[in-house]
């Protein structure tokens, strides 16, 4: 089951549950008297299929596939850890930030089993969830500092402690994915348009483009892709009927331009971190923009099963507050909207 040495004696196991967007996901991670963690099954059901005629995530269709794939998750990610809900020391669900609909069926679920079981329940931050990752992962010591790209968020957010985080820079307008999308969008390149659009990138020229680096150079951490998104449409209305050659060109000066507005915006980040501390701090990027290649060359990334939405990373900050005596009530609400920086330890 473990996959260095010996099995360790562990201070607990916590079965996670993930329902926030369209992705439903189930694991089990155990937690060592260490502080390491490990992996014992991480379950994923993706709804692409069911989305994609209509180019994005319908909320409604989201709810119902949750609620007809979750059960069985449960039971896959339970048998694949060789553990019963007896063996549990903990349930975690993500309680938002998400699709309201989805989140309830998940965070129902873990809230009847915690009950059922006479188990501690922990309502996570989906967002916390990312952002402790790297503690699973790679046994990152507090503090450091987080770039969180994905479909609606971008920020840096320096990581102080479990419950701990403080918000340094976020995007003024589109968030990273959703750049991903939109650009895909206009291209033609259907949905989910980030896979889409690195895929055409990989054969293009990046230098064809003088794309604009939004925000490069200036002070603070902030991130803004809208006036970058508005000159991939102006080139490609220039250009129109497009060629081939000319939707890689394109997909590939756009993909460049974001990596240096990334690199650019963390690297503020990581001086001002210098400044403050007298010393560079570990850098992690987190979310599903994570797992484009030309990121992951510039930044470093968690594996790639771990970048997009899962329930191992929920069970981990269920560990993780568990370690530290938190739980919550069975009353935790669903949360549509759940900031990272109103997040808190106790």
């Amino acid at each position: 089951m473990f996959e260095n040495g010996p099995e360790p004696e562990n201070d607990m196991r916590v079965l996670g549950i993930e329902t926030s967007c369209d992705e439903t996901a189930a694991a089990v991670v155990a937690r060592a008297q260490d502080g390491t963690g490990e992996i014992l099954s991480n379950v994923i059901f993706s709804q692409l299929d069911e989305h994609s005629p209509y180019g994005g995530v319908v909320p409604e269709i989201a709810a119902r596939a949750h609620v007809e794939a979750l059960d069985g998750l449960i039971a896959q990610a339970l048998g694949e850890a060789g553990v019963g809900i007896a063996d549990l020391d903990g349930v975690a669900a993500t309680a938002g930030p998400g699709l309201i609909g989805g989140l309830l069926v998940g965070l129902m679920t873990g809230k009847a089993i915690a009950a059922a079981a006479g188990k501690p329940f922990v309502a996570v931050n989906h967002l916390e969830a990312h952002a402790l990752t790297a503690r699973l992962t790679d046994v990152l010591d507090f503090p450091y500092l987080l770039a969180l790209v994905t479909g609606g968020h971008t920020q840096i957010v320096a990581v102080e402690d479990v419950g701990r985080y403080a918000r340094w820079g976020t995007t003024v307008d589109d968030a990273v994915g959703e750049a991903f999308d939109k650009v895909a969008k206009m291209l033609g390149l259907g949905w989910p348009g980030g896979p889409a659009v690195e895929t055409h990138a990989s054969k293009g020229d990046a230098a064809r483009f003088a794309f604009p680096r939004p925000m490069a150079g200036r002070p603070g951490c902030d991130f803004s892709f809208s006036g970058l998104k508005t000159a991939v449409r102006l080139e490609a209305e220039r250009l129109a009927p497009l060629s081939e050659t000319d939707v890689a060109d394109l997909c590939a000066s756009f993909q460049a331009a974001v990596v240096d507005s990334l690199a650019d915006r963390t690297q503020s980040a990581l001086d001002r971190f210098i400044g403050d501390h007298g010393y560079a701090p570990s850098l992690v990027v987190a979310g599903g923009v994570a797992a484009n290649q030309a990121v992951r060359a510039r930044l470093v990334a968690p594996p790639l099963r771990l970048c997009g939405d899962n329930a191992a990373m929920v069970a981990w900050a269920g560990c993780e507050r568990l370690a530290r005596g938190l739980a919550d009530t069975l009353d935790a609400p669903a949360r549509a909207r759940w900031p990272l920086d109103e997040v808190r330890a106790a």
